[in-house]
């Protein structure tokens, strides 16, 4: 059966997630009002997005990158008019040689992102999923991790009251979320975000990572919100352990863990330079 229902109860990062641990190919279709975003997935991963009503003008875009002229535009646009809109905008660019297929992935990666960031924000609409069904063939498509679009979008919402609905009991004990088979999480988390999730362990509770981290409650909240709402932590029935003093090594010792998993499942949030990444550690996080 697709899946479908409205946003109100389900909302679009779960959605995604859905989609993406299930490591599905369709299309899911979002509706609100009179606009409609079509969102393509291939084996749980975004490759491409189209919203009709969407403001993000390719032809825009590539004349903020400052590789392609308003008079080469104004030609594209022309031809395109002559064929009467048979041909795509970004087809004409590139056989007229105005600008090169790499510049148009580039700019049609940031149109999809931007689509998506402002997407997640719906607080409000419909939701269909179709099955292995696209509407349309695209010439460009990419491979976008859900994971990172799910974070990047989060980052841009009123967080403090998004954390206080994602995480409201904060004595509930999280781990980290197992990797689906034969699926790899392409993540890319700052070292903030790096540094809360090496707390994570399955037994400490939130409120115990917050005692631990450097940032405060708030903000710690905010990152482990962004972390649950991506998939990537999920809450366990384990009890929190009594607190005791962790150890300097202790700490380095999970992130080093950590580190290994991701990297294992192809992550590219980090260098592969795994002592750098130690030293972020062992500069921010301090025993308590």
């Amino acid at each position: 059966m697709d899946l479908q229902g409205s946003i109100e109860k389900f909302t679009l990062p779960e959605i995604f997630q859905l989609i993406a641990t299930g490591r599905k190919t369709g299309t899911l279709a979002v509706q609100k009002d009179d606009t409609i975003v079509m969102v393509y997935f291939k084996e749980g991963n975004v490759f491409y997005a189209y919203g009709p009503q969407q403001t993000f003008h390719i032809g825009q875009l590539l004349k903020e990158l400052k590789v392609l002229t308003a008079e080469q535009l104004d030609e594209a646009v022309r031809v395109q008019s002559e064929s009467q809109n048979s041909r795509r905008l970004g087809e004409i660019l590139i056989s007229h040689g105005f600008i090169e297929k790499g510049d148009l992935e580039t700019v049609v990666k940031t149109q999809i992102e931007e689509l998506l960031y402002s997407l997640l924000a719906w607080q409000g609409g419909s939701f269909k999923f179709y099955e292995n069904q696209h509407p349309t063939d695209e010439e460009i498509t990419l491979r976008i991790s859900v994971e990172n679009v799910i974070l990047e979008g989060l980052r841009r919402f009123d967080e403090k009251n998004m954390a206080a609905e994602t995480l409201p009991d904060i004595d509930a004990v999280y781990t980290i979320a197992p990797s689906e088979a034969n699926r790899a999480k392409d993540v890319n988390l700052p070292a903030t975000e790096w540094n809360v999730m090496a707390l994570v362990d399955g037994y400490r509770s939130l409120r115990q990572i917050c005692e631990l981290s450097k940032m405060g409650q708030d903000e710690t909240l905010v990152r482990l919100a962004r972390l649950k709402l991506a998939g990537i932590i999920i809450k366990t029935e384990n009890k929190p352990v009594p607190k005791t003093d962790d150890t300097l090594n202790t700490m380095v010792d999970r992130l080093a863990n950590l580190f290994e998993d991701y990297l294992s499942q192809k992550t590219h949030a980090v260098s592969t330079d795994s002592r750098f990444s130690t030293t972020i550690i062992e500069e921010q996080i301090e025993p308590n």
